[in-house]
């Protein structure tokens, strides 16, 4: 573990951070030296989660893939506050965390526009075939060209296509901004059945599948999206369509998106999720070795620098906040503060 604390005399909180590998080693956590000691770890799995919270005996317990459990509240009554280096928090029990007024604060918005970028680098890297031309290039075969130009691998304008969304939040809505700025028609599909107060159509999940050029998925992982977009739904879409998953894995079936790709039932996708991450062996998405038909990216369309920046940021905010009796963030709201030393 690394211990770090301002030079201080009085007694130190302990701010326990479980994964920092899942914010990287580049983002400075020195800010939180004024809030208490620091005890990191890289990596911890769930046994020794409860072994070093057993041991440490923390006020705060910072995770972002550990799941907090009521196990691993038992292994330290001084627990006040868990603060999640993330938007979602199903890996903390908020159950019990409410039933023992302890403190839960998660993180959100702060990935927006770098999911945004992301989406639209996973499109043109597919859509305009970039790795083929690419290797054409340094291959050495440009060099013997007689001509100034090769285009062997067809490639289209984005104005004037229909671009399709499937959930409309935040995230969701910068990218229609954007693909509007490209000259994009955009439609959207709400799962919820929700219709949002915006410009753009909002169309039956058909109409999404059949009149969609382009179909992007910024929508959360519920009973209603499991499995969304399967065979049937493949079968549906335009042959030219590109398919971009930034939502949840799950989503989307695997075997059904590598067959459609593998039988060219759509032209390409762009991946930055899947079911089981980090990828499984036998995932069927790895048998596409064809860069111009998919690309997978590790998890990583929220983890530009300045949304991790973002991130750590926000984090000892909410950490900041309890210590002043706020409810900044919380998911689950204490009646206590924490009261930490000054320095």
């Amino acid at each position: 573990p690394i211990k770090s604390s301002a030079a201080s005399d009085v007694y130190k909180r302990q701010i326990l951070m479980l994964d920092t590998i899942t914010y990287g080693d580049d983002i400075s956590l020195d800010k939180f030296k004024t809030l208490g000691e620091v005890i990191t770890y890289r990596t911890s799995t769930q046994e020794e989660a409860l072994q070093r919270i057993k041991e440490i005996q923390p006020d705060v317990v910072v995770t972002n893939k550990v799941v907090i459990t009521k196990e691993l509240f038992e292994a330290s009554p001084n627990i006040k506050m868990v603060a999640e280096t993330a938007t979602g928090y199903n890996n903390i029990d908020i159950e019990y965390a409410k039933a023992h007024q302890i403190r839960v604060a998660n993180v959100a918005g702060y990935s927006t526009e770098s999911v945004v970028q992301h989406t639209f680098a996973l499109l043109f890297y597919v859509y305009e075939k970039l790795r083929y031309y690419d290797e054409y290039v340094k291959s050495g075969e440009y060099v013997k060209s007689p001509c100034f130009t090769h285009f062997d691998k067809v490639f289209n304008e984005l104005s004037g296509k229909t671009w399709g969304i499937a959930g409309l939040g935040s995230i969701g809505r910068r990218v229609a901004d954007v693909a509007k700025a490209f000259g994009c028609r955009v439609v959207y599909f709400s799962a919820s059945g929700h219709t949002y107060d915006t410009e753009f159509k909002r169309v039956s999940f058909d109409e999404l599948l059949e009149n969609s050029d382009i179909i992007s998925i910024h929508a959360p992982l519920n009973d209603k999206t499991n499995n969304l977009f399967d065979d049937a739904a493949f079968a549906k879409m335009k042959k030219n369509a590109v398919l971009l998953n930034l939502g949840r894995g799950p989503i989307v079936n695997n075997a059904a998106l590598t067959k459609a790709l593998k039988e060219n039932i759509i032209a390409g996708a762009g991946l930055d999720v899947i079911d089981k991450e980090p990828i499984a062996a036998d995932n069927p998405l790895l048998e596409i070795q064809d860069s111009s038909k998919l690309i997978i990216t590790p998890h990583i369309a929220w983890a530009t620098y300045e949304a991790r920046v973002r991130l750590m940021d926000e984090v000892y905010e909410n950490i900041k906040a309890f210590e002043a009796g706020e409810s900044r963030n919380a998911v689950a709201v204490s009646y206590t503060h924490l009261t930490l030393p000054t320095t």
